[in-house]
């Protein structure tokens, strides 16, 4: 987001086929190639959350294909983006991260086509995702209306966990079901969510539910309103901000918002900081009608998606409040 004053320098883009650009902080760029096809375009890549690289390439993959989900598309093809230390890590080590990624493509339903590497000192991975949608048929993060209900389909937290795991202070169980979560990818919420009428919708990644929210809220010109506590959390998330963990983006994430946010219930300090919890491969947040969101919600369920849970509604936004959490 705060790249939003540089972008807005550069010279507008006049071409009618371009139907989502950079101007509205979206999750990837969608350009119509015929009146059926649109194509839909993203790049990701992080660095390493954990040591494991076959790990390490999974969580990357699912991250960054999670955004053609987030449009309502479904991904043809991936090109790796590769930042590797040749002469401090093994060949070996790239082709478990590689590997891991690729298994997660071939998940989704996509290909490896190819890719560009270069050196560096840290890895960094990630994919370059094209994917199709129809052009009357994409979500975007925008289009959110009062009256709708917000669904979120994975829990989050996971910044803190793997900040926390470093020094040991989460436990084996609670580090494997954030693992769990991260490498599923939201492949079978998009399919479930197709049937049902999506107002808005974004992947909660970097800038954490409440970062993701606000660009949703302010793209609809509307208000969120988060139920806090029917939030769903990753198991020891929040006992961890209550130890003293956090993370390198919760001050940045708490900064971008807080002049529009406002809390109506009092809570401790360490508790407010899993709103900004940075995510990677999180879930996606959804904006529906209201007669439609336990429908979907069972929906979702019975597809195996347990952790979605509606966790708030839209209002009507007030004095620039566009996030109230309750």
């Amino acid at each position: 987001m705060g790249l939003e004053r540089l972008l807005a320098k550069l010279p507008k883009n006049n071409d009618p086929n371009l139907l989502v650009g950079f101007e509205s902080r979206d999750d990837a760029g969608i350009y119509r190639l015929t009146e059926e096809i649109a194509l839909v375009t993203s790049a990701d890549f992080i660095t390493p959350p954990v040591n494991d690289p076959y790990l390490y390439g999974q969580i990357a993959a699912a991250n960054a294909i999670g955004d053609v989900y987030a449009m309502g598309g479904r991904p043809v093809t991936c090109l790796n983006l590769i930042c590797f230390p040749m002469d401090k890590l093994d060949p070996e080590v790239l082709q478990q991260v590689v590997a891991g990624a690729l298994n997660k493509i071939t998940e989704a339903g996509a290909v490896l086509a190819g890719g560009h590497s270069v050196e560096d000192d840290e890895p960094k991975f990630g994919l370059v995702v094209t994917g199709i949608v129809h052009p009357e048929k994409y979500w975007a993060n925008s289009g959110a209306r009062v009256g709708d209900v917000l669904i979120l389909t994975k829990p989050i937290g996971s910044g803190v966990i793997f900040n926390a795991n470093i020094k040991k202070w989460v436990s084996q169980k609670a580090m494997e079901e954030c693992l769990a979560t991260l490498t599923t990818l939201n492949k079978t919420s998009a399919e479930v969510m197709a049937d049902f009428d999506i107002h808005a919708a974004t992947d909660i990644t970097g800038f954490g539910l409440a970062g993701h929210g606000f660009e949703m809220a302010v793209g609809s010109n509307v208000c969120l309103e988060i139920k806090i506590e029917d939030v769903p959390l990753l198991p020891e998330a929040l006992e961890m901000y209550k130890k003293g963990m956090g993370t390198g983006m919760n001050a940045h994430n708490r900064q971008l918002v807080e002049k529009n946010t406002r809390f109506k219930i009092k809570l401790p300090q360490w508790y407010q900081e899993i709103v900004y919890d940075p995510q990677t491969s999180g879930g996606l947040l959804v904006a529906l009608p209201k007669n439609q969101g336990q429908d979907l919600l069972k929906a979702l369920k019975d597809a195996g998606v347990t952790g979605s849970q509606v966790i708030g509604r839209v209002i009507a936004q007030h004095d620039s409040i566009c996030l109230v959490f309750h």
